[in-house]
Order: structure tokens, then C-alpha cells, then sequence
């Protein structure tokens, strides 16, 4: 491969002395989903230990498509940037029936946002972003080399079993996050399995270096196309002027012959043209569509594919395990810090089992679309194709992956007052980053910490007394269309062209309570002390 894997030792740790040690957090896993749930927990103060059986980053690209709501949260640990620096960013793209073009869709919707709707990049990259900046959090102990094979859940902590090239030890925790993946150790230790269906059609999927300057770079994806005809296939442009390439090829096929290069290449160079290219990475899949029935275990809570596997249609699996860590993350480290019950965990099984329903409905509608089981899906699944050409309401029906979008929780137990508004930023769902000039940054979320914040739209009118008499742990912020304030509390953040206020659907004295991830809490029309503590409360599990 072109990439140049760096190799980590193991490192000997205070348990392979026969030092006895308690930590707060093992997180077992040192993919996208194990790092940032580290580095979210340190983020709080909360210190951990990553256990990672390899000794580098993932083999392959896997990951490809990081979404907006996942660029928001690499943002808070210096890895965005680098990510859109490195990869290719879109939001558009086109689809085909046949050869012919029949619609094309902008996922861009609302202009000035800090984050495209997508950056494309090999997760291999996205990975060592990560680790470097695990590298520099001191409150993460990033284990190498170290492999689980036994877990052990007890009332107070959680035992792990960890072999390394220096033997085996056994370490403790508070809680342990099993993020470990589609083969976890952790849910096989629990003897814990999937719900769910798995699909017979395979795919090919492979990663190509092609020397040849290619235009039309947009996501594109194929119903019958003539150089693969009867079946579908996508194509999409990565950092390094890589391509990602993806064959339906059907159910009865030989896998090893189909992972041949030669016979990768020639597939390639229909769809790409005739240029010289070199096989990166090849693998074949099969649509899965599973999940555990919870998330939370006791003291064991699962995330990313070892909680739960989509198919790769949509850019579905690694944005949403990044997600499941950021919900993790702050509920998990306010009950470590004694700031609130452990049933406010119970939340995070409610608010991201949601998720991977969703997640597995619409990967699963996807596949029924790509790959019908009934000659009535078939018929319809044809009409529409013919339809959308010309139509603009059978382009809704044409289903080649709904695209990641951040969850909105609307059924989250935390919920609190919505206020009767119309419009604006849902309860359950995250805020918008658009500009928001202050001190701290360009954009909203840039002046958003980590815990609990009022937004309240002053828009002129003086701001509420008692906004300043709020417990220490909810931070009041005005917004206003006049210039932020350089000092004195509240904080306040300038809209001068009126974005936010429209964003939120905002009235003067309108007032949002932000949880710590970043997702509105509760809203109201008017400022109401007791409301805006009682929402926290909820909020806290309490």
C-alpha cells in the first residue's frame, strides 16, 4: 500500500508489575469510536486506558465518508481540520439508470456551516489523527499490542483479562466501553448476540490508486450501467487520489477469484476509464442489519459496530459510532464525577438504540431497493428509475443510501420543555454551527463547553436578572444582533445578519438549554429559572 503504517510497541504497564490499580474507564478498542470516547472523557477530566490488540491503525480505507456531525466532534480535539485537509470534501451527487444521468441532489442545505456535509478519507488517516492526539492528552493510557480475551462484570468494577507479548494480566475498572468492533471480545466474553438480518448479495468493495488526472469526481452511483449491467455500482473520490469503487455482484459467486487484481482492475477501468491503476485494498461484504437488544450491560456499555453493523450504503457505521462516544462520553463521565445518577446510562441504551434503528431501517430499505426480493419490489423499484428522469417526486422514492444525518432523539427520557414552537432547532437535536463571532471561535459551537448552556436571544431587550443566578453548572449565553460583548458575564455571541435567530426560530427572550453534547435539552418562549433547573435536572437523569 501507499500509506506508511507506523508500528507500536507494547509498552509494560503498572498490572504486569503485579500492580494492583483501579482506573475510572477501560476502553477496549482503539478504533475511530475507542479513541474519541477517550478523548472525550479526558475532555471532562476523566482518565482511561485504551486497550488495542494490533500494533497500528486499521488495515484498508474502511471508513470513508466522515459526516458533518462527526467533523463537529473531531473538531473539539484539533482532528477536523487535518481530516478535511488531507481528504476530499462533496456534498453532491449524481445518479444513473443506465447511462443516462437521472437527477442529481446538493447535500449542503444550509450555507455558512463551519463542516461540509461530507469529507471523504481513508480511515486509516482519520485513525492516526487520533492516535496523535490521544498522544498528547496525558489523562489516556493507550495500550498496544494488548488483546482482551476475558471480561468479567461484577457489582462495583469490571475485570478485564489482557494478553500481551510480555504474558498476561489482569486489570480493573469503574466501567469499561467495549468499542471492539464487528468481532468483539467483549460481547462474546457476555455471550451477548445480534438481532437482526443479514442479506445474501455480496459487494465488492476496493480502493484504487489510479495515475490519471479523473474528472466528475461527486459521488456517483449506477442503476444498470452498461459496463456492469444488471446490477449496481459507486464510486467515490478520496484523499491522496485514491478511489473507492463498490460492485453489487449477487449471491453465488467465488469470493477469492472475485478479489483478483487483474480482475478487480478490468471491473475498475469500465466503470473509470481505461487508465493505469493499482489495487490498494479489496474486500467482499454482505449487507448486515443488526444490533444488541441493549447497549448497556451493567458496568459494560457497547459502541459503534460492536454495538450494532448497517451496511456501508449511507456512511451510516463509522459516523454513528462516533456519535455513540460523544453520547457516551459526557453521561459517563457526569456520573464518574458524582454530578448525576448512574441511571442517566440508561439514556444512552434509549437515545442510541434510537439511532441504530434508525440507522438499520434505512440501510435496510437501501438494500430492499438495491437488491429486491420480490418480483412486485422489483416492478416498482423499475418504475420509479423510469419515473425520476422526468419527475421530481419519484426522486424521492430512489434509494441508493440515505446519507448520514445526526439523530434527532425526539424520544429521549431527558427531554424536557419544547415550548410550542414552530420550527427551530428540535429538542433531542444538536445545534447547527453556524457563524456566531465571539472570543472563543468563528462558529456556535466553537463557544459551546462542556456543560450545560442557556442560550437565551436577548435581540435587544435587556437580558433576565436572574440568568446570572443560575446553578454553576448551567452557563447562561446571550445571543444578540448587536456585537458580543468583550467581558463580563454572560458570555455573549454576535448574529448580526439574523442566522442563529432564524436557525432557532428565536423571539426576544426565547431560551434553549444545551447539554453538554452539544443537543438542546429544552426551550421555552420566555426565561423561567425554576423551568431551566428542572429541565437540567431531567437532563441529568434525576
Amino acid at each position: 500500500m501507499s500509506y506508511q503504517y507506523k508500528h507500536h510497541g507494547w509498552q509494560p504497564c503498572p498490572e504486569a508489575r503485579d500492580e494492583t490499580v483501579r482506573h475510572k474507564a477501560i476502553i477496549v478498542g482503539g478504533g475511530p469510536v475507542g479513541l474519541t470516547t477517550a478523548l472525550e472523557l479526558a475532555a471532562y477530566g476523566v482518565p482511561s486506558v485504551v486497550l488495542e490488540d494490533g500494533d497500528t491503525v486499521s488495515e484498508g480505507s474502511r471508513g470513508l465518508c466522515w459526516s458533518k456531525r462527526t467533523l463537529e466532534i473531531l473538531d473539539r480535539h484539533g482532528v477536523a481540520e487535518q481530516v478535511r485537509a488531507r481528504g476530499y470534501t462533496w456534498h453532491t451527487g449524481r445518479l444513473f439508470h443506465g447511462d443516462r444521468e437521472i437527477y442529481h441532489f446538493d447535500l449542503q442545505a444550509v450555507a455558512g456551516e463551519k463542516f461540509p456535509a461530507f469529507v471523504n478519507l481513508q480511515q486509516y488517516y482519520t485513525e492516526e489523527f487520533l492516535v496523535d492526539a490521544v498522544a498528547r492528552q496525558p489523562l489516556i493510557d493507550h495500550r498496544w499490542q494488548s488483546k482482551v480475551v476475558d471480561v468479567a462484570p461484577g457489582n462495583d468494577c469490571v475485570a478485564v483479562e489482557v494478553e500481551t507479548p510480555a504474558g498476561r494480566y489482569r486489570a480493573e475498572a469503574d466501567w469499561l466501553v467495549a468499542a471492539d468492533g464487528t468481532r468483539s471480545a467483549a460481547r462474546r466474553a457476555l455471550g451477548l448476540k445480534f438481532d437482526g438480518s443479514t442479506f445474501e448479495d455480496c459487494f465488492l468493495i476496493a480502493d484504487l490508486k489510479v495515475h490519471a488526472a479523473l474528472p466528475n469526481a461527486d459521488r456517483r452511483f449506477w442503476f444498470h450501467p452498461s459496463f456492469h449491467p444488471g446490477d449496481t455500482a459507486l464510486c467515490h473520490k478520496q484523499g491522496d487520489d485514491m478511489w473507492r469503487v463498490d460492485f453489487q455482484l449477487g449471491a453465488d459467486i467465488d469470493r477469492e477469484a472475485e478479489k483478483d487484481p487483474a480482475r478487480v482492475i478490468a471491473r475498475a477501468q469500465k466503470m473509470l476509464g481505461p487508465h493505469p491503476m493499482t489495487v490498494e485494498w479489496v474486500s467482499i461484504y454482505t449487507f448486515q442489519g443488526r444490533r444488541l437488544e441493549r447497549l448497556r450491560h451493567g458496568r459494560v456499555l457497547f459502541a459503534g459496530d460492536a454495538a450494532h453493523q448497517v451496511s456501508p450504503f449511507g456512511a451510516r457505521g463509522g459516523n454513528s459510532g462516533i456519535q455513540d462516544a460523544e453520547n457516551l462520553a459526557w453521561k459517563l463521565a457526569y456520573v464518574i464525577r458524582g454530578k448525576a445518577p448512574d441511571r442517566l446510562l440508561d439514556s444512552y441504551d434509549a437515545e442510541r438504540g434510537e439511532a441504530a434503528d434508525e440507522n438499520i431501517l434505512l440501510t435496510s430499505r437501501s438494500t430492499r431497493f438495491l437488491t429486491p426480493k420480490t418480483a412486485a419490489e422489483r416492478v416498482f423499484r423499475d418504475a420509479v428509475l423510469d419515473l425520476a428522469g422526468e419527475h421530481p417526486f419519484a426522486r424521492a422514492l430512489v434509494n441508493s443510501g440515505r446519507l448520514s444525518t445526526a439523530t434527532i432523539h425526539r424520544r429521549s427520557p431527558l427531554n424536557g420543555g419544547d415550548g410550542g414552537f414552530a420550527g427551530g432547532v428540535a429538542v433531542g437535536g444538536p445545534c447547527p454551527n453556524l457563524p456566531a463571532p465571539a472570543a472563543t471561535g468563528s462558529h456556535l459551537l466553537d463557544s459551546l463547553g462542556r456543560r450545560f448552556q442557556l442560550l437565551c436571544f436577548a435581540d435587544g431587550a435587556p437580558a433576565p436578572a436572574a440568568l446570572v443566578e443560575l446553578d454553576d453548572d448551567i452557563e447562561p449565553i446571550l445571543v444578540t444582533r448587536g456585537a458580543a460583548r468583550s467581558q463580563g458575564a454572560p458570555q455573549s455571541l454576535a448574529d448580526p445578519d439574523g442566522r442563529l435567530h432564524d436557525a432557532f426560530a428565536a423571539q426576544p427572550g426565547t431560551c434553549y438549554l444545551l447539554r453538554p453534547d452539544q443537543h438542546v435539552a429544552a426551550r421555552w418562549r420566555r426565561f423561567d429559572a425554576d423551568a431551566v433547573k428542572s429541565a437540567r435536572d431531567r437532563a441529568l437523569g434525576y
